[in-house]
């Protein structure tokens, strides 16, 4: 049976609010991340009609991730220069995950590749699955640059087993900033239990979802329950027109869809799976 592994954190808003971590069969763990400040964005009948709001998010990740991967923040030099050198997720948690050499992993929403490539390091045949043409261009970039193998390959999740192969990984691998992307926290459950080979783990590595319920600018600098905690149907819009890295760029992509998932909501998802819970963890 598929097991999973979940860490959670809940700390500091806005300077250390930071993860939560579950384990069964695997490990869905959260990081540390400061929110950027975020605004309500155009309603969707107003922007780019006919695009949908997942294809919004791809337009937007499309436009980041040269600048992304350009940016001292993700550490490209390092990976070229060090031939040791991991992400700080994967030295985050490197305890967590355990020995993986050997293992055959498939990373989740994998961006340009810094985890991937780092669990690489670590001895996993990695394969890197994402929905943005040109963040994959990157990892694969990267992945020259680090003198790693990984493959790397198109699609949603909820088509990666699909594309990747059907009960063929012993992990599955989801970093931070991922799921709030999802429309249907059961969709994602269902792609990664075809992903996992019976006994295969999942490790999961993300925000807390309170994170993403609370005002970005609370009154009298109060902790304030502003966007929904629980998913639903239709997703958040912010228009935001920076990003997380130090960069020069401007950006014309500024819209963005979210879609929170409550922590329940998660372990319910994954139980529904047959997947076992093994661990959770919050921290700060």
């Amino acid at each position: 049976m598929p097991r999973l592994i979940v860490e959670s954190t809940d700390t500091t808003y806005k300077a250390l609010f930071t993860a939560w971590e579950l384990v069964a069969a695997g490990v869905m763990r959260a990081a540390m991340r400061v929110v950027a400040h975020r605004w309500p964005a155009a309603p969707l009948s107003m922007d780019l009609p006919g695009v949908t709001p997942v294809g919004r998010n791809r337009m937007r990740w499309d436009e980041r991730a040269t600048a992304h991967a350009a940016s001292s923040d993700y550490g490209f030099r390092r990976f070229a220069d060090d031939r040791s050198y991991l992400s700080y997720a994967v030295r985050f948690d490197l305890a967590r995950l355990g020995a993986v050499t050997g293992l055959r992993g498939i990373h989740l929403q994998c961006h340009i590749g810094t985890d991937t490539v780092s669990l690489a390091r670590l001895g996993a045949r990695m394969t890197g699955v994402d929905f943005s043409p040109v963040a994959l261009g990157e990892a694969r970039r990267l992945a020259k640059l680090a003198c790693t193998d990984a493959d790397f390959i198109e699609a949603e999740v909820e088509s990666a087993a699909d594309v990747a192969g059907e009960g063929m990984f012993d992990l599955v691998y989801t970093g931070n900033g991922a799921l709030n992307w999802l429309p249907s926290i059961h969709r994602w459950a269902v792609a990664v239990s075809r992903l996992l080979r019976p006994g295969g783990r999942l490790f999961l590595r993300e925000d807390h979802p309170t994170l993403w319920s609370l005002s970005d600018e609370p009154p009298d600098g109060l902790l304030t329950i502003e966007y929904p905690y629980f998913e639903r149907p239709e997703p958040t819009a912010f228009d935001d027109p920076d990003t997380y890295v130090a960069t020069d760029a401007v950006f014309t992509h500024t819209a963005s869809y979210e879609w929170n998932h409550g922590l329940g909501e998660i372990i319910s998802a994954v139980l529904d799976q047959g997947l076992t819970v093994t661990a959770l963890e919050e921290h700060d």
